[in-house]
């Protein structure tokens, strides 16, 4: 046997931020530490969160902006091919559908993209208030 102390899952302390203990500790002075632990722990989890909802939100704008560079590439090869094959370059008709599909194909990311960041903001919202409504609750002492 060792000499080194055994640490349940579920009592093990969570790496929390100076910036949320400081918090915590200010707002909850005089609350027992448990309290002030899970508290903790619920401000960082809402944080850690937000950053993956945020970076949710940019994979999308990012596939927004493969998806324009792959119609780019199809132009290119497009006008690559009619030069090579003495096609008029120019088809009217060609050129308007296509930029009417990436007008499109543009609107419906962006959409997606302002949908998403609503989504955070409500979702970050709600999660404050929780904590605000943990951290304010009056509490019955034993």
């Amino acid at each position: 046997m060792t000499n080194e102390p055994r640490i349940n899952k579920e009592s093990a302390i969570v790496e929390i931020s100076q910036e949320t203990r400081n918090l915590v500790d200010d707002k909850m002075a005089g609350e027992p530490e448990d309290l002030k632990r899970e508290v903790m722990a619920l401000i960082d989890a809402i944080k850690k969160r937000a950053q993956v909802e945020a970076q949710s939100a940019g994979h999308l704008s990012q596939d927004a902006y493969l998806n324009a560079l792959t119609k780019a590439r199809e132009a290119v090869t497009h006008a690559r091919t009619s030069i090579e094959t003495n096609q008029p370059l120019l088809e009217k008709d060609r050129i308007e559908y296509s930029f009417k599909l990436i007008q499109m194909e543009a609107e419906k990311n962006w959409e997606s993209i302002v949908k998403e960041v609503s989504t955070l903001g409500d979702r970050l919202t709600d999660a404050a208030k929780a904590a605000w409504e943990a951290l304010t609750a009056p509490r019955h002492h034993s």
